[in-house]
C-alpha cells in the first residue's frame, strides 16, 4: 500500500520457453472500477424470474467476482453496511455519493431503479448486497413488503419470490435479511433459502437484528460465506448516538481485531458514518467491505 492509501498489486511473469504467450497470474477478486458497474456474463443464468447470479463454469464465485480488494494487512477493521437503497431516490443518492467506496450499500430488492443506482454505486467503488423481505413476527401489522418469505408459504413459493428479488438487481456479492425475525429463526423455512443462497456462490449478512437467527450455524453447516453484525449503529435516529455506537463498534475491532456494524440510509446514519469513517481511517482503522470480514471457507 502506498502512503496516500492506493493498493497496487504487482505480478510477475512465469518462466516460458523459447515460443508461446506470456503467461501473467492475476488474482480474480474485484473488478477493475471500469468495469465495475458491468456484470461477468458467465456469472449469471437464465431463469423464469429472470438472470440469477451462479458460479461460473471455472469455479469463480460473485462473491470473488465482485468484492471490494482491500489492503490485506493485519491491522484492525471494520465493515459497515448500510441498508435501505433504493427506497428513497434522496436517500439512495446521498448514500451512493458522500459515503466512502469502502462502505458497503445493500439495495432493496423491493426499491426502484435499482439497476442504475447499482451502477452508480459501483462505480464509485462500494461493493453492494441485496436485502430480500423476510417474515417478523408481528407480521402482517409489520410488513417488509410484496414478495416477502413467509415461514407458513410451501419452499417452492419462497424459492421464486427469493429467485424474483435476485433478478432485480446484478453484481453483488450476498444476500442480507430485511427484516425477517420469525422467518431466520424457522429452519424448515430458512433451510431451502440459504442453501440455494450457497450454490450460488454468494454470502449471507445477517444484519444482527433477531437473536434467534439460525442464520449462522446453517451457514457453518453448509460451508457458505457468511457475516452477522455486532452493532446496529442507528437504533436511535439521532447523530451523536450513531457516533456513539460507532464508537463501540471500534472498541470490539480493537478487542477482537475485526467488527461489522449495520445501519439504514437515513440522513443521519450517513452524516455520522462519513465522519467517523474519516476520524477512524486516521487512527490506523481499515475500513473493509463486508466480503473481507465474512467467514468464508471457500477463499
Amino acid at each position: 500500500m502506498t502512503d496516500n492509501g492506493t493498493v497496487v498489486t504487482k505480478y510477475s511473469p512465469k518462466a516460458r520457453g523459447n515460443s508461446g504467450p506470456l503467461l501473467i497470474d492475476t488474482p480474480r477478486i474485484g473488478q477493475d472500477p471500469r468495469m465495475a458497474g458491468t456484470p461477468n456474463e458467465l456469472l449469471l443464468e437464465d431463469s423464469p424470474q429472470g438472470r440469477l447470479p451462479t458460479v461460473g463454469p471455472d469455479g469463480l464465485r460473485p462473491i470473488d467476482q465482485y468484492a471490494r480488494p482491500w489492503s490485506g494487512a493485519r491491522g484492525t477493521r471494520i465493515a459497515i453496511v448500510v441498508g435501505g437503497l433504493g427506497l428513497s431516490q434522496t436517500g439512495t443518492q446521498r448514500a451512493i455519493r458522500e459515503l466512502p467506496g469502502e462502505i458497503t450499500l445493500a439495495f432493496a430488492a423491493t426499491g426502484n431503479s435499482l439497476q442504475r443506482w447499482m451502477q452508480e454505486a459501483r462505480r464509485d467503488g462500494h461493493e453492494i448486497l441485496l436485502q430480500v423481505p423476510l417474515e417478523p413476527f408481528d407480521y402482517p401489522s409489520n410488513d417488509p413488503g410484496p414478495g416477502t418469505l413467509l415461514t407458513t408459504a410451501g419452499a417452492d413459493t419462497n424459492m421464486a419470490n427469493l429467485h424474483e428479488a435476485m433478478a432485480s438487481i446484478t453484481n453483488y456479492t450476498g444476500i442480507m435479511n430485511y427484516m425477517g425475525g420469525k422467518f431466520l429463526a424457522d429452519a424448515n423455512a430458512l433451510e431451502p433459502v440459504m442453501r440455494d443462497i450457497s450454490k450460488r456462490g454468494l454470502l449471507f449478512f445477517d444484519d444482527g437484528s433477531s437473536a434467534r437467527s439460525l442464520s449462522g450455524q446453517m451457514a457453518k453447516a453448509m460451508g457458505m460465506p457468511q457475516a452477522f453484525a455486532d452493532v446496529q449503529i442507528d437504533g436511535q435516529l439521532d447523530q451523536q448516538a450513531i457516533l456513539r455506537r460507532l464508537d463501540e463498534l471500534e472498541r470490539i475491532a480493537l478487542r477482537k481485531g475485526s467488527a461489522t456494524g449495520a445501519g439504514s440510509a437515513f440522513d443521519e446514519t450517513i452524516d455520522a458514518v462519513r465522519k467517523w469513517s474519516e476520524e477512524a481511517s486516521r487512527r490506523g482503522i481499515e475500513i473493509v467491505a463486508i466480503s473481507a470480514l465474512a467467514e468464508n471457507p471457500q477463499p
